[in-house]
């Protein structure tokens, strides 16, 4: 029987497309080491990398297998800049900040790619990206929205759309226009796990599967990190289980809250299909994003955060066969050969939390839907932190993020009615 996340609804498509998946070893014994990594996807990979190319000693566990979590089972598009569209950087921060955040964004892109095509990992990269209205009064937004990131940001790649370009690249008229972004584009999530472990494991960390952390501490200068097969003692820790993080550790529980994402995935659609003939990667206007795109095969892979309680997967085909007929009415009972769901963390104002939740451990997470890029290229920030260059991830680390409303009995019910809420406003 093949393997499927005990963690996430649903086998996934990258799962039977993503080649051999090697195993590692469960943790059995005590360890010391210099840095103890908890989570085994884009962030705590990456860290271990970068940590164990510079020659540090390297513990990093997962409670289940490397990309079990969102980062192997995203909507594996790369975006531009931060989760906030560059002009709202600048009017909460004022334009020299918004620019620093900006850059590191882009920078994050470069690096994720610039990493994959120096260790031969074949990502199934793909570019493009179509932001796109789904109401007409949104549509001015978007078109000064390019002509900002060529003028203000020095990012000549975004163009506008209007509603018949956009009619046509998309292949539906349900849109109102939007922008295409050409410096961008769309990969294969479960594969750059992969190819990130095989690369932190050569480089010489110590990878763990199936072991979770039953507790962390901080005390005498050191930081333990215990599970039911022995302790992890080291001198820093970086805590990268973003939304799946459950009672682990307070601090990041109440800031970084897990959504249900779901995705499905077609038959191939063949090479007459008038849907995205350009093979860019879509994100729409809703503050429930929907996205989708085209992978290598020619499927449509379609995905969209609801708030469904959603267990049997094939739930998940009938909500997202239901979204994709929205958009493509000649779809609307096209097969769908994989739906599958897993957890986005976000936090309040939809911007990464980084902190130093107790001392020498620092949590990464909350990217908001905006991960692919942003958490591989915080695990090398990480990286440079432990190598006594700070300043970099400070960036991220000033960003004023405040915990959700309601403590842990009411914030999950209050966020349930919060999202219901802008689905009904995204449909008026």
């Amino acid at each position: 029987m093949p393997y499927q996340s005990p963690i996430s609804p649903g086998r996934s498509w990258y799962e039977d497309t993503a080649g051999p998946r090697p195993e590692y070893p469960a943790l059995d014994g005590d360890r010391t080491c210099d840095v103890v990594i908890v989570g085994g996807g884009f962030t705590g990979l990456s860290a271990a990398a970068h940590l164990a190319k510079a020659g540090t000693n390297v513990v990093l566990i997962e409670a289940h297998r490397f990309g079990d979590g969102a980062s192997g089972r995203n909507g594996g598009q790369l975006g531009t800049g931060q989760r906030a569209w560059a002009e709202e950087l600048e009017a909460e921060y004022g334009f020299s900040r918004a620019k620093s955040l900006f850059d590191l964004a882009e920078e994050a892109k470069t690096h994720l790619l610039d990493f994959a095509a120096a260790n031969a990992i074949e990502i199934d990269y793909m570019p493009g990206q179509l932001s796109v209205a789904h109401k007409r009064r949104y549509v001015d937004d978007y078109k000064a929205h390019a002509e900002i990131m060529a003028s203000r940001f020095g990012y000549p790649h975004v163009s506008f759309m209007d509603a018949n370009e956009t009619a046509e690249r998309l292949g539906s008229t349900r849109y109102f226009g939007g922008t295409r972004d050409t410096g961008t584009g769309h990969i294969h999530p479960l594969k750059l796990v992969i190819g990130t472990a095989k690369v932190a494991a050569a480089a010489g960390a110590h990878l763990f599967e199936r072991m979770p952390s039953t507790g962390i501490a901080a005390s005498g200068g050191k930081v333990r990190v215990t599970t039911a097969k022995g302790t992890i003692s080291a001198e820093k820790c970086l805590i990268a289980v973003n939304a799946y993080g459950g009672n682990l550790e307070p601090v990041s529980a109440s800031h970084i809250m897990p959504i249900g994402s779901f995705i499905g995935a077609t038959v191939p659609l063949g090479a007459e299909s008038k849907v995205l003939p350009g093979g860019e990667s879509v994100d729409d206007s809703r503050f429930v994003v929907r996205y989708f795109r085209r992978s290598k095969d020619g499927r449509l892979l379609f995905g969209g955060r609801e708030v469904y309680a959603v267990n049997d997967p094939k739930d998940i085909h009938i909500h997202i066969r239901r979204q994709i007929a929205e958009l493509y009415p000649a779809l609307k009972d096209v097969e769908i050969t994989h739906g599958w769901g897993g957890y986005v963390g976000i936090t309040v104002p939809r911007k990464p939390f980084v902190r130093e939740v107790m001392p020498n451990v620092i949590s990464m997470g909350g990217y908001s839907g905006h991960g692919v890029t942003l958490s591989n290229f915080f695990g090398k920030l990480y990286a440079e932190t432990v190598a006594g260059n700070r300043d970099r991830l400070k960036l991220i680390e000033d960003l004023k993020i405040p915990a959700f409303p309601g403590g842990r009995r009411f914030r999950a019910p209050l966020l349930f009615l919060a999202l219901n809420w802008f689905a009904l406003r995204d449909r008026i």
